[in-house]
């Protein structure tokens, strides 16, 4: 049983537990059991669905199930830390209705309008409440338990109307964060490319909300005949009834072939709204409704999203011929310069290497659970330097990023990437950065993949 007004549970009984193991095997923690009637085999696909997607936005999570078979499913998570905790708060006058303002008004020890505006309510100052309740007629020191039922309706409506008080703040929010999205999207659809962007603090009807957007493209992410979407409302899957969603409504609206997609392209959209309420549509939690607020932040969170990630195909099929070109220049420029010199009759070659050279970085390398990082290139000479890495394994996938530096701090210039067995990234850099290196890791812990690495140097 759950207390309602202050979001706590209703202990009806206590028990201790004699934990008769020994010291070094005793048993920690918490278990939570609830039984369940159902058809598993029909249910089956859905019930793994949804931890899969659990995995996604909890990646600082390890997940086991055993279904009545008797299979193991384990979802390993990646990360070692958690988004933070978000703060409580008052209600923000916007968002209550006649029940909240009767059970604050029942437990208030205020005893004047004024106090109880400013005690009770979020971002309510003096001022503000003053100019609220000259505004709604109540007079500043008439006692709160004094209202009748009608003038308790007319409040309400009158805090909707007033438009003087300050937006609410998202600190009572616990939004996933970008670093902690792309984890989960890495490790649950093993992506080759992943965009992530965390749109600004907004709030709809007084109730401020977080949307999380990101989209992962090629690697293990199926190819289908529609965009494939995942809906999640704090942190929890949304897993039935998409078609009604405004989710689903947004993204079919767009006209992806404009950022150089088509929604038969291997492609997902995920979408996280965060929010004190969110604003469902039905009474089963399934559907967000159309809140022009909140449509507003998810359609302009995929547009970044979409954006990144047609620069990225872009780039790619830019920088695979460059490479091509390339690798034709390592095997021939050489050999030019060699034999320049013997008709020049000069008996040492020129340094090519200052208009273009090529480095393995990485030759069979087998990633670890941990980053580990490849020998430095020296990039000082050249305008322009080319990546290229490449999976190996038959199986395994692996999570990849490029980093420069400058001076002493190296920044990242790739982020994470994973790569399926079989894969590869090509990727350009510009800019001056005085040496350049690839790091590699596994992406799942103990499952080893196979990587090389080259970097191309070029004096434009």
């Amino acid at each position: 049983m759950i207390d309602i007004e202050k979001n706590r549970p209703i202990v009806l009984d206590r028990r201790i537990h004699a934990n008769l193991r020994s010291r070094s095997r005793r048993w920690r923690g918490t278990v939570v059991e609830i039984h369940l009637r159902g058809s598993y085999p029909q249910a089956m696909p859905k019930v793994l669905e949804y931890l899969k997607q659990t995995a996604i936005v909890n990646p600082y999570a390890n997940i086991m199930f055993v279904d009545p078979r008797g299979r193991l499913y384990k979802f390993d998570r990646t990360v070692d830390r958690m988004p933070p905790p978000p703060r409580e708060i008052n209600p923000h006058p916007h968002g209550v209705d006649v029940e909240t303002i009767q059970r604050i008004i029942r437990s208030t020890a205020e005893r004047d309008m004024l106090g109880f505006m400013r005690r009770h309510f979020h971002r309510v100052g003096e001022k503000t409440a003053r100019d609220f309740l000259r505004r709604a007629g109540i007079p500043e020191d008439r006692d709160p338990k004094s209202l009748r039922p009608d003038e308790i309706v007319s409040l309400v409506e009158k805090m909707r109307e007033y438009d003087g008080f300050l937006p609410p703040e998202a600190d009572c929010l616990s939004p996933l964060g970008e670093d902690l999205l792309r984890a989960g999207v890495l490790k649950e659809l093993e992506p080759e490319f992943v965009a992530v962007h965390q749109r600004r603090p907004s709030a709809y009807s007084g109730h401020p909300f977080i949307v999380e957007v990101a989209i992962a493209y090629g690697g293990k992410v199926p190819a289908k005949d529609d965009v494939l979407l995942y809906r999640f409302a704090n942190k929890i899957p949304l897993v039935y009834d998409e078609s009604g969603d405004v989710c689903w409504r947004i993204v079919r609206s767009i006209n992806w072939r404009r950022y150089n997609v088509s929604p038969s392209m291997p492609f997902a959209v995920i979408i996280h709204v965060c929010s004190t309420k969110i604003p469902y549509k039905t009474l089963g939690k399934e559907i967000l409704a159309d809140q022009p607020e909140v449509s507003r932040e998810i359609i302009n969170g995929i547009r970044e999203v979409a954006r990144q990630l047609a620069r990225y195909i872009s780039r790619k099929e830019r920088v695979k011929r460059q490479v091509r070109r390339l690798t034709v220049f390592s095997r021939y420029l050489p050999k030019i310069a060699r034999f320049s010199a013997e008709l020049a009759g000069r008996e040492k070659p020129p340094d090519t290497n200052r208009l273009y050279q090529r480095r393995q970085v990485f030759s069979d390398f087998v990633t670890q659970n941990e980053y580990v990082d490849s020998e430095v290139f020296d990039s000082r000479l050249y305008n322009v330097v080319f990546v290229h890495i490449r999976n190996k394994h038959e199986e395994n996938a692996a999570v990849v990023r490029v980093l420069g530096r400058v001076g002493s701090r190296w920044e990242v210039l790739i982020p994470e990437s994973s790569l399926t067995s079989g894969s590869e990234i090509y990727e350009t850099l510009r800019g001056r950065y005085e040496a350049v290196k690839v790091q590699a890791k596994s992406l799942r812990p103990n499952m080893e993949s196979l990587i090389d690495a080259y970097v191309d140097g070029i004096s434009e």
